[in-house]
């Protein structure tokens, strides 16, 4: 059974930073790209950012690039993303999902980031 365990967000001001953290388990982790979404409230989900496999990769929605950061760690079938100078418009639940720009999985229940001061 695929999962996905997103942890790591919270209520932060403006200017300041969280790491997501997405536990995989129920399919081979290192075998697939991975990517974040984010979905705010009367919003479409979109796309935030992507990693290869390997981690050579890494692709962003011009929205968070320069700010947002993600990275992976095979040995334990998690990825993260480090997101920095963060903005009330990145209010959002965050989730991870296997594949590049594409989700390929079901749906965890994500992690709700909240920027306000």
């Amino acid at each position: 059974q695929v999962q996905f365990v997103e942890s790591g967000g919270g209520l932060v001001q403006p200017g300041g930073s969280l790491r997501l953290s997405c536990v995989v388990s129920g399919f081979t982790f290192s075998t697939y790209a991975m990517s974040w979404y984010r979905q705010a409230p009367g919003n479409q989900r979109e796309w935030v950012a992507g990693i290869t496999t390997g981690g050579t990769i890494r692709n962003y929605a011009d929205s968070v690039k320069g700010r947002f950061t993600i990275a992976r760690d095979n040995a334990k079938s998690t990825v993260y993303l480090q997101m920095n100078s963060l903005k009330s418009e990145d209010t959002a639940v965050y989730s991870c999902n296997a594949g590049f720009r594409s989700p390929l999985k079901g749906w965890g229940q994500g992690t709700q980031v909240n920027v306000s001061s």
